[in-house]
């Protein structure tokens, strides 16, 4: 099902309609509905790489207890969208932007001794907030993508730790481990065991622990019914004066959006039924990037304002196709129709996170797609 508002929006767009809906209340109540299910105290820091349409951020930034950030670029936009707290992580951040987080008091998670050092130099005796981002040998949760427990450019090495620089104050850990975790009890004692792991390793480097950040990788299911069961997230509360931090993008971001591409052709190739769209990947990227088929719920367009018969199929099994010059611009294989005419707008749901702002938008310089972002009501 389309929400009434959404398909308000979409049948007030520009013609042939391609466009992002968001809607920003969905993501404060997951926010709210996150921070009841955590022990009291933990913030919740909203992964801006997920989704940075600028609203959008601005409206999360005012509920989340912050913004994570990986770029000099989101650096600034946390900081124009009203930040309360920004945390700064990445693996190849320059001499700039880590003068440029120390500026905004960002916590820094730092991924090298290389980059310790140089962090160091930068601040030249300003205070600095420092935590340092760990690729543990833990097996970690299973998702999408494993960040830790096998060899990636993430964080500093586990046994590495004790060879360190010390020419700053360190706060504690970064232990980002996992994308798109549906399994909420087996994260859950991820984090419990990350804050074992943060208690016993600042103990034994002799760091005074007051900061451990869990990372994100709270699931979203785009092709069935499996959810993120907040109900099994359970997690002990921190030691006193320990801050637990998690950033989840995803699951905030996904269920804010809805992308739309109106039918621009119907044809039939060598037994197969194609929908050819004013869009494609280099909007929504994915479905192509992870090889599945995203679900689309067809908006029916009634105005017809050519003088020829309206091309349709019924009762059929259709590939949704964008307007690339490539056979892998694909968002949908085999989803069947009961009726889809040209003209008519194909709506994915679900495309708030990991959409637009990983696509390759300027590939054979289409025109972007429109964006409307929906006011909170209430």
């Amino acid at each position: 099902m389309i929400p009434e508002r959404v398909a308000a929006a979409l049948r007030e767009a520009r013609r042939p309609v391609c466009a992002y809906v968001y809607a920003p209340a969905v993501a404060i109540g997951r926010i709210a509905a996150l921070r009841e299910a955590l022990p009291t105290g933990t913030r919740v820091l909203y992964a801006v790489k997920a989704n940075s349409n600028p609203d959008l951020v601005r409206a999360i930034s005012a509920h989340a207890d912050g913004l994570e950030v990986a770029s000099g670029g989101e650096l600034a936009l946390a900081r124009e969208t009203g930040a309360k707290e920004i945390a700064f992580a990445g693996p190849a951040k320059t001499d700039d932007e880590l003068a440029a987080a120390v500026t905004a008091h960002a916590m820094i998670h730092v991924e090298s001794a290389h980059e310790l050092r140089r962090l160091a130099h930068i601040a030249q005796g300003r205070a600095v907030r420092v935590a340092l981002r760990v690729n543990r040998a833990a097996d970690t949760p299973s998702g999408s993508h494993r960040m830790t427990g096998t060899p990636t450019p993430f964080g500093i090495a586990e046994e590495d730790l004790d060879t360190l620089p010390r020419d700053l104050p360190i706060s504690g850990f970064h232990l980002h481990a996992v994308s798109n975790n549906l399994d909420a009890a087996a994260h859950a004692a991820f984090i419990n065991d990350a804050l074992t792991w943060s208690e016993h390793t600042a103990a034994r480097l002799g760091i005074t622990l007051r900061y451990v950040n869990a990372g994100g990788g709270f699931g979203i299911d785009y092709t069935g019914d499996t959810t993120f069961d907040l109900s099994r997230l359970q997690i002990r509360t921190p030691p006193k004066g320990v801050t637990l931090a998690v950033e989840p993008g995803r699951w905030i971001a996904a269920d804010t959006g809805w992308y739309a591409a109106e039918v621009i052709d119907l044809k039939r190739n060598h037994g197969r039924w194609f929908a050819v769209l004013r869009g494609g990947t280099h909007h929504f990227r994915l479905p192509a990037a992870w090889g599945y088929s995203h679900p689309f719920t067809v908006l029916p367009i009634d105005d017809w304002p050519h003088p020829f018969p309206r091309p349709e199929v019924s009762d059929v099994p259709v590939d949704a196709t964008g307007e690339l010059c490539t056979p892998r611009d694909v968002l949908t294989r085999g989803q069947h129709v009961d009726r889809l005419r040209v003209g008519d707008v194909l709506v994915l749901a679900r495309t708030g996170a990991y959409g637009w702002d990983i696509s390759h938008h300027d590939f054979l310089r289409h025109p972007y797609p429109e964006v409307k972002v929906l006011r909170h009501v209430g």
